[in-house]
């Protein structure tokens, strides 16, 4: 499963380390884990969690706490089938994204 440092979060997602930190701290859904010397590490599934909440604050102009409950709400059971659908897209275009970014 691929991490990523939080120096790769940021330019993957555009944003500062400290905004970054604040969306960590404010969204219990993304859940970075600690690597041996401290440095948050963040999964496929967090990133992919980023990005939408990104999206959500950005360019729907939601509220940190409108784009939680948003979030919760495509992630409930209701929702599963779609967010399976989305999500699969999501980590294709992730991994995309990265590969661009390395070129």
């Amino acid at each position: 499963m691929a991490s990523y440092n939080s120096a790769e979060t940021e330019r993957i997602l555009g944003v500062k380390n400290s905004v970054l930190r604040y969306w960590v701290d404010e969204m219990p859904l993304i859940q970075p884990r600690k690597d041996l010397s401290g440095r948050l590490v963040f999964s496929g599934r967090d990133i992919r969690l980023l990005l939408r909440l990104k999206y959500l604050l950005y360019d729907k102009r939601l509220s940190i706490d409108g784009a939680r409950k948003q979030l919760e709400k495509e992630l409930s059971c209701e929702w599963q089938d779609l967010h399976a659908e989305l999500d699969a897209v999501r980590s294709e275009l992730l991994k995309l994204l990265i590969q661009v970014q390395q070129s």
